[in-house]
């Protein structure tokens, strides 16, 4: 199974980790992800004898909202997997779907962009008869070869914009279409111009654990607005939410989340500006890209949970694996003993089992408890499983 990237010079596929048919062997599934992750293409390339509702299409979308029993009609004995690509266009379709796993056995592929309707107005969602995976941007494994860091924080890794001969409009034409297909289009708030403007501030406090105050005041909405709008985010999946590890004792622990854009490229468009090497953004931004990794990951293989640390007291960890591992996080060529204090802070804690700096040195060290790699190495690492 592969994704399709083009150049002006070749065309490259990208082999996704994702296995489709392996997944509907088992069971049906929902499939949901940031639109231009490569949902579409994906299923395209993995599952082409299935039956595909693209709800996008305007005919397609008009005769199954007024007559979802077309669903049953058009479905025959041979159609044993059916994708319903955008699902949420559509929620009282899961009626249907439901009907047809339990009658014929059908395995159905559900797709999205949003998890927002399907979670509100008791929607069906199906009673554990279909499991949920998400689709990432592209990985440091799906890469390979043509992973290059600086081009990941400058770019980002949709698909799409990571081969792109003019990525720097691809993103401004991204978060445009998400203005219009998911806001303006889903009707989940009727004052675009407020949105916009917080938009660009919540960009602004990606990687932060954010004051909802100062966020209201900045993008001139009520603070109980910006709640809402941060639920936006997530439901639309833009944002994940990296919540607190809270199990030290010698030191309380934060209780409050982090919050993350998806991809590092379109936060770079949203803030306005460049990550370039040597500045603080572009630390925070190789943060980004590592948290995507972990999370990808998980989604994708492990299933642990990925959270940070922070204690009261001012020490703080970026990404902790479980219950097991520890991830600091520099964008440096030299690791100094004061870049390492938190990572020996948690250490004093005797709860985990690894204790990683990941950062740009050329070669592994150790100091202390504190294991010194470079990006690659723990990459190559996380991939392979050494960190489960």
């Amino acid at each position: 199974m592969t994704m399709k990237a083009t150049q002006k010079e070749e065309a490259i596929y990208i082999e996704r980790i994702l296995d489709l048919p392996a997944l509907l062997e088992k069971k049906s599934h929902f499939l949901l992800g940031p639109r231009q992750t490569g949902k579409s293409f994906l299923i395209g390339r993995s599952l082409r004898t299935a039956r595909v509702y693209d709800l996008l299409d305007t005919s397609v979308y008009l005769s199954l909202s007024q007559n979802p029993g077309r669903l049953a009609q058009e479905i025959t004995s041979r159609d044993r997997v059916v994708v319903i690509d955008e699902i949420q266009r559509i929620p009282l379709l899961l009626n249907e779907v439901h009907r047809l796993i339990e009658s014929r056995g059908v395995r159905f592929l559900l797709t999205g962009s949003s998890a927002r309707k399907l979670r509100r107005g008791g929607v069906n969602l199906l009673g554990g008869r279909a499991r949920t995976k998400y689709l990432h941007p592209l990985t440091y494994r799906e890469l390979g070869k043509h992973f290059d860091i600086v081009k990941a924080i400058g770019r980002g890794l949709l698909p799409p914009v990571y081969f792109s001969d003019d990525p720097a409009a691809d993103l401004q034409a991204y978060a445009g279409s998400y203005l219009q297909q998911e806001i303006v289009a889903e009707g989940v708030t009727r004052n675009i111009p407020a949105f916009s403007r917080f938009l660009r501030v919540a960009a602004l406090c990606n990687g932060t654990i954010v004051n909802f105050t100062n966020v209201a005041n900045d993008a001139q909405v009520a603070r109980t607005t910006v709640y809402e709008y941060f639920e936006i985010l997530k439901d639309t999946l833009i944002i994940r939410e990296l919540p607190a590890w809270r199990k030290s004792l010698k030191r309380k622990p934060l209780a409050s989340s982090k919050y993350y854009f998806f991809d590092v490229g379109v936060a770079a468009t949203l803030q306005g500006r460049e990550f370039r090497q040597g500045t603080p953004e572009f630390g925070e931004a190789f943060e980004t890209c590592i948290l995507h990794e972990l999370v990808s990951y998980s989604d994708y293989k492990s299933g642990e949970p990925v959270s940070y640390w922070r204690s009261s007291s001012g020490f703080e960890v970026d990404f902790i694996i479980g219950d097991h591992t520890a991830v600091e996080v520099k964008a440096k060529e030299n690791i100094s003993p004061a870049d390492l204090k938190s990572l020996f802070a948690l250490a004093e804690e005797k709860k985990l089992k690894n204790y990683l700096c990941v950062c740009l040195e050329p070669r592994v060290r150790k100091q202390g408890v504190a294991h010194i790699l470079p990006f690659r190495e723990f990459l190559d690492g996380l991939w392979d499983g050494n960190y489960s």
